[in-house]
């Protein structure tokens, strides 16, 4: 049961109503008016009436579960008083606010250049390679982190698996160089989307806009860039919002790619970083195969939230 249906029911459920005292014996019992709460659809529990009050230790309760889930101080802060200032419907509130919170941006990701973007150890190479498979027409791969030979290795092995031309360059040599040989066999070859997994180093935000602009400049003289996508990892909880934080103060991201989304990782932060950010999540990865990479369905999402 989600933190979220876990609270409701502890407010709605007939079971929490309290009795009505015995009347003694010697003494005539008042006849007591049973009012009937009518069951409504699974999906509706948030519009069920409240039966019993809601207290500040309940509110309390509930911001420490949303914390622990990852949704941040900033918006737990805001569904707690969404709940408290609704008097007749907090829990409808609450709802609304979780809701409104997403991002409403478009989701689907353009075809043309993209850069993959993100810290190391986020699954940034690995993403990289599944998003090639995934998307259609024909697709390049290139390995612009040449610090770390294991990705070059890693994305190269991706490309025989999948079946997808990986370009490549010399070791700690220029990821802008990559990038701009990479660039221009894309549109030499007319291909549809080129992928570029650039370094994960996180030095400081002056470091990662040098880096991220000379690489976008020298990509753009052969083409434009269509997306920028970071890749988050799920069981970072709040560190991931401070790499949202950095890396779209250092370049346009458009969109996320959220790794590690499976049973260890409590997934608030997806909510969190559209809330702040105001950036949609496009991608998520739950798994070490090839097909543990599906879009990012925000309805289905808020409904396991809310569930």
């Amino acid at each position: 049961m989600s933190l979220f249906k876990k609270f409701v029911n502890k407010f709605t459920s007939k079971s929490e109503t309290p009795e009505v005292p015995e009347a003694p014996e010697q003494v005539q019992p008042k006849v007591v008016e049973v009012v009937e709460i009518k069951e409504l659809p699974k999906d509706d529990i948030w519009s069920q009436p409240i039966v019993r009050e809601i207290k500040d230790s309940d509110w309390d309760e509930l911001a420490t579960e949303l914390l622990q889930s990852d949704l941040g101080r900033e918006l737990t802060n805001e569904l707690v008083a969404a709940g408290k200032k609704s008097k007749d419907k907090p829990l409808a509130a609450i709802k609304e606010k979780l809701e409104s919170a997403m991002s409403k941006k478009d989701r689907a990701t353009k075809s043309g250049v993209i850069l993959i973007v993100g810290v190391n150890g986020t699954g940034k190479t690995t993403s990289a390679a599944k998003l090639a498979n995934k998307l259609s027409g024909k697709t390049m791969l290139a390995a612009a982190d040449t610090f770390r030979a294991a990705a070059v290795d890693q994305l190269k092995t991706w490309g025989e698996k999948i079946g997808k031309e990986v370009v490549t360059g010399q070791a700690n040599g220029d990821p802008a160089a990559v990038a701009f040989d990479a660039a221009k066999k894309f549109v030499d070859t007319n291909s549809d989307n080129l992928i570029i997994d650039t370094a994960g180093r996180l030095h400081n935000k002056a470091d990662l806009m040098a880096e991220l602009g000379k690489v976008r400049r020298v990509i753009e003289k052969s083409a434009p860039i269509s997306e920028v996508l970071l890749v988050i990892d799920a069981t970072t909880g709040q560190n991931g919002l401070a790499q949202a934080q950095v890396f779209t103060e250092a370049v346009e991201v458009t969109g996320i790619i959220l790794t590690k989304l499976d049973g260890s990782a409590r997934g608030g932060i997806a909510l969190a970083i559209e809330h702040k950010f105001d950036i949609p999540v496009k991608w998520v990865g739950s798994g070490e195969s090839v097909n543990d990479f599906e879009t990012f369905d925000s309805n289905s999402y808020i409904n396991g939230l809310l569930s």
